[in-house]
């Protein structure tokens, strides 16, 4: 079955970028069965996920947190805490949303990953804040681990 890495959020929006910074950054070439996009807008989420193995998708936080800090949580085993992915960062519909209204449809995907990276600024016009583009390199090496477990 196909994993899917979703890299959520806008480049253009400071830290925002994360997830499609991340998702770029992934050596990905030699894994047949993953499957990579960027999406800005994580409406379409539920329709993407629905019916997949593992699903990873990685996302700006906002929790209070130290700007840089990545959380991971198993979104099919574990509540989503109502920091990191309670508010929606600069989507109307956020990420907590789509997750708990897929839970609520029972349409979660088998096993749903979400690694975020807290964010210091979305500014519009911004690229990655010096914290957050530091904390790339570790949210690629925590997506790669979960890849490597799944085998």
């Amino acid at each position: 079955m196909t994993t899917l890495i979703v890299g959520l959020g806008r480049p253009d929006r400071g830290d925002d970028g994360v997830g499609p910074a991340v998702v770029a950054r992934l050596a990905l070439d030699d894994r047949r069965d993953v499957e990579s996009m960027l999406l800005d807008d994580p409406t379409t989420l539920i329709d993407l996920w629905t019916g997949r193995g593992l699903v990873i998708v990685v996302d700006a936080v906002t929790s209070g947190s130290p700007p840089g800090t990545i959380h991971i949580i198993d979104a099919t085993t574990d509540p989503l805490p109502q920091g990191p992915w309670a508010a929606t960062g600069s989507h109307a519909f956020g990420l907590g949303a789509a997750v708990e209204l897929a839970r609520a449809l029972g349409r979660l995907p088998t096993r749903l990953l979400l690694v975020g990276v807290e964010a210091e600024t979305f500014d519009r016009g911004r690229r990655l804040s010096p914290v957050v583009a530091a904390a790339v390199g570790p949210a690629v090496a925590t997506v790669s681990e979960a890849l490597d477990e799944r085998r």
